[in-house]
């Protein structure tokens, strides 16, 4: 197939430094190109690629300078317009300005929505738009959508293989804290549940801007516990060594996470996740083999001694059968086929097969689905 990935501008794709939209637009075009695909990738001129690329700025406008991108991605979209004719598909991963300037073409688009969706600044384009095709990144994401919208199909995320390699053993002996200090993510949580079981626990994590005074005021003083040990942020190599010599990853979230990348990093790396059951975390984690899912905190206290005779290859295992690039390419190639065989007439393709064992936001069970109709 001739396929474009149109991808967000403020940053490369991979990013040098933080972005998870943009390291999965990379796996995404990578294993496509592997598989054999003529695949353009539309991003700032920055991006590495094995694909074409179709240069749409210098380099990505956060490191520009640029505060306000939506002209930018105006012009990559007329771009894109411009030359349709020359794809059989167009998967954007940009949100929604896309959705006025390719009605005409929703035959051969497909949208994925990487990020939260109970923004109601965003409703009104999702009501008024409603041919779209859209892929969710869980099945909870999906939530707070109209249902009036065009899912196509849940497709998880998937990092290639070797990314994050098998550790076999936890040499460090501590838990893991990966990723932004905010309040949703709750390092709170992470730094009691260390205390508490008389674990070490290492932050490998950002603070944003808007987040300084959480840090200041709620977190930074927690950090003095002789348990706790804040390292700051790090970069991909050193992720690696910092989540395979973890004991486990600490995902003790708060809020709606549509995904959560760095929950299949540790399973690649054969690291078990200790995470509180919100959002997406029981799509991902299976409890007992993968990790351990919490709601309380004694639960994830107590959760600290089960991940210790936890099989570190049955981690490894399901992160193999699930969460591969290779897994997550072969349900995009799908739903590319579904959409082109019916044209205009779009396809809904099954949602991820997830079944909760508890209920939904207003107290009702989602039913489960099957997945027949979708590659493992």
């Amino acid at each position: 197939m001739r396929i474009a990935q149109i991808a967000p501008l403020s940053e490369a794709v991979p990013p040098k430094f933080y972005g998870g939209t943009e390291r999965v637009v990379s796996w995404i075009t990578e294993e496509l190109v592997r598989q054999g695909h003529d695949v353009t990738l539309f991003a700032s001129g920055d991006s590495e690629t094995s694909a074409k690329l179709a240069a749409c700025t210098p380099e990505g406008l956060r490191l520009l300078g640029y505060r306000d991108h939506t002209a930018s991605h105006l012009a990559m979209l007329h771009q894109v317009h411009r030359r349709a004719h020359e794809f059989d598909i167009l998967h954007f991963h940009i949100d929604l300005l896309q959705y006025p300037m390719f009605e005409d073409l929703n035959h051969k688009c497909i949208t994925t929505m990487h990020g939260r969706l109970d923004v109601p600044d965003f409703m009104p384009v999702y009501r008024t738009f409603t041919g779209m095709p859209l892929v969710s990144i869980s099945d909870n994401q999906r939530e707070p959508m109209p249902p009036n919208v065009n899912w196509l199909s849940t497709i998880h995320h998937g990092l290639p293989s070797q990314n994050c390699p098998y550790s076999p053993e936890a040499k460090g002996g501590y838990l893991a804290f990966l990723g932004r200090i905010s309040p949703e993510k709750r390092p709170d949580r992470a730094i009691e549940m260390a205390i508490r079981s008389g674990t070490p626990l290492k932050i490998a994590a950002k603070v944003d801007k808007a987040d300084q005074d959480y840090w200041d005021e709620v977190i930074e003083p927690m950090t003095h516990h002789p348990l706790v040990e804040y390292i700051g942020e790090i970069n991909e190599e050193q992720k690696k060594a910092f989540l395979g010599n973890a004991l486990a990853l600490a995902f003790p979230i708060d809020w709606p996470e549509p995904f959560g990348l760095v929950m299949i990093e540790a399973m690649s790396a054969g690291t078990p996740v200790i995470a509180f059951r919100n959002g997406s975390v029981p799509e991902v984690i299976k409890d007992g083999v993968s990790g351990v899912l919490c709601e309380t905190m004694d639960d994830a206290v107590e959760a600290v001694a089960k991940v210790k005779v936890m099989s570190r290859e049955g981690v490894r295992k399901h992160f193999e059968s699930q969460f591969t690039a290779e897994c997550m390419v072969k349900k995009y190639v799908a739903a590319y086929e579904a959409l082109l065989a019916r044209g205009a007439d779009v396809i809904q393709l099954p949602k991820s097969g997830f079944t909760p064992q508890y209920g939904d936001v207003n107290g009702s069970a989602r039913p489960s689905i099957s997945v027949a109709a979708m590659p493992a």
